[in-house]
């Protein structure tokens, strides 16, 4: 597959300069076995198109015996796709989905009006040990999608098309860019793609999508003459082609980052523990049905799950750009 170069950023050009609309460091958090960094939500912006929450996971090293071990909890109104970099998750939900998460791979969780499910180390990973590297993130569904019937969709490795061109590599989780689209279903416009670049090969950024970020993995990225380390989070000023130009570490090594994005939601959106939702009613009608045991179960797993947070956390408001009230 190919894809046009737009031009270079021009010194001086304001529009060049300010690109980068919100730089984000994530807050991280020791879970003990695992680091995780939280990028979305943050206190300067809530949401980037869909997602509105983003975590890095690791890298972590397991021995054996060691392992992530999240029992079933439940999700409403939003979709979760976990990616991997390094190691494996075993996915089980309410509906009956039982499949391991992959490197490269996509299993895109929609909730809808309600589903549960765990995330946990297979046996033989345990046995094993193993590295884990990857992604969580959350995109809230549109109005009209939060209500409807729970569903879930695997696509492997290479199902996902990948382009190759003048030092670039890119994988398409969702959406289009870079002159390929991935067949992802989502409920609302998403763009979310895995992109390497070699020491000084240039990537375009269209700009295809209404809101748009970056999400720093591993090496360092230049934007109009700025330098960006790894595990940082740089919203994208909306309707600027951008061009993001890989830096020389010293070991030849690719740079990586997350390209994502996609149509601004209708409005805010609320949250509160696994909860995401536009009407902050449903989020109280979830927390009750919770509490009372009235979700659907993960066959196999009915008797272990996380209990309702006893605390008195108030409900987060989210809109892309807009602080916390």
């Amino acid at each position: 597959m190919s894809w046009s170069p737009c031009p270079d950023p021009v010194p001086g050009d304001a529009n060049s300069v300010d690109a980068v609309e919100t730089l984000i460091v994530p807050r991280a958090v020791d879970l003990g076995e695992m680091e995780v960094r939280r990028a979305l939500p943050s206190d300067k912006r809530q949401m980037v198109g869909p997602f509105i929450f983003f975590d890095q996971m690791g890298p972590a090293e397991f021995l054996t015996d060691q392992g992530i071990d999240v029992r079933p909890h439940p999700h409403i109104n939003l979709a979760t796709l976990t990616y991997l970099f390094e190691g494996q998750i075993l996915h089980r939900d309410s509906l009956g989905s039982d499949l391991a998460i992959e490197p490269g791979a996509v299993n895109w969780m929609k909730a809808g009006k309600g589903i549960v499910h765990s995330e946990r180390t297979a046996p033989e990973r345990l046995a094993s040990g193993q590295r884990l590297f990857g992604l969580q993130t959350w995109m809230a569904l549109p109005e009209n999608e939060e209500e409807s019937d729970p569903a879930f969709m695997h696509h492997g490795k290479a199902d996902l098309p990948q382009v190759e061109a003048e030092g670039l590599t890119a994988r398409l989780i969702a959406g289009s860019a870079f002159g390929a689209t991935s067949p992802l279903k989502t409920a609302s416009d998403t763009l979310y793609a895995d992109v390497m670049l070699a020491p000084g090969a240039k990537a375009p950024i269209a700009a295809n999508a209404e809101e748009r970020a970056l999400y720093t993995i591993r090496g360092k990225i230049e934007i109009a003459g700025a330098i960006f380390e790894p595990g940082q989070l740089l919203v994208l000023r909306p309707g600027d082609e951008i061009t993001v130009t890989g830096v020389s570490d010293g070991t030849g090594d690719h740079a990586r980052f997350m390209l994502f994005g996609g149509a601004t939601m209708e409005g805010p959106r609320y949250i509160w523990w696994n909860f995401v939702s536009s009407r902050p009613e449903r989020i109280e009608q979830a927390k009750e049905e919770w509490r009372r045991g009235r979700f659907e179960t993960v066959p196999g797993d009915e008797e272990d799950f996380i209990p309702l947070p006893d605390d008195d956390r108030e409900v987060m408001r989210a809109e892309g750009g807009v602080h916390y009230p």
